[in-house]
């Protein structure tokens, strides 16, 4: 069996139970929605206390159970051809330069961790149609300066 494989049978099973992602992550916990789900569906690894109780909700084997605790080949193909994840994408090409420059006014030389990181989304009323909102925030990486001398910092932080 292939990671491939167990995601398509946790769906099968997912499908066949009527069960929601929110009941799925409600009966696993100890991490995010985001990472539970990312977990079943090949992106993300579950701890193995978090695996033993995927695998007892759906019925896995121990093989299974194991997999699900394996560090996975994650990714998809860019750019992306599903249109909701097209979108993020999208809004990435267009407005990332903006994004960018305006965190390294703001933090200084260096990254946003997609790794120390956190997501979250509600659904918001609105007469022309519901809304998504999103929060990320994800720890600022500075960049390190190897063979930094003669007062130079060590870390890309904002310069006064």
């Amino acid at each position: 069996m292939t990671r491939a494989d167990l995601t398509e049978k946790l769906l099968d099973i997912k499908r066949e139970k009527n069960w929601t992602w929110k009941y799925i992550c409600e009966e696993i916990g100890g991490m995010s929605p985001t990472l539970i789900v990312g977990a079943l569906l090949g992106q993300m690894k579950l701890v193995k206390p978090l695996a033993a109780k995927a695998a007892k909700l759906f019925g896995l084997s121990e093989v299974e159970e194991r997999m699900l605790n394996e560090v996975p080949y994650r990714g998809t193909q860019m750019p992306p051809t599903d249109p909701l994840i097209y979108r993020f994408y999208e809004m990435v090409m267009v407005n990332g330069p903006a994004w960018k420059a305006l965190i390294e006014e703001e933090f200084g030389d260096g990254i946003m961790s997609a790794i120390d990181f956190d997501f979250h989304f509600e659904r918001m009323a609105h007469e022309k149609g519901d809304r998504v909102k999103i929060e990320m925030t994800g720890k600022f990486l500075p960049y390190k300066y190897y063979g930094n001398e003669q007062g130079i910092p060590a870390y890309g932080f904002k310069e006064d």
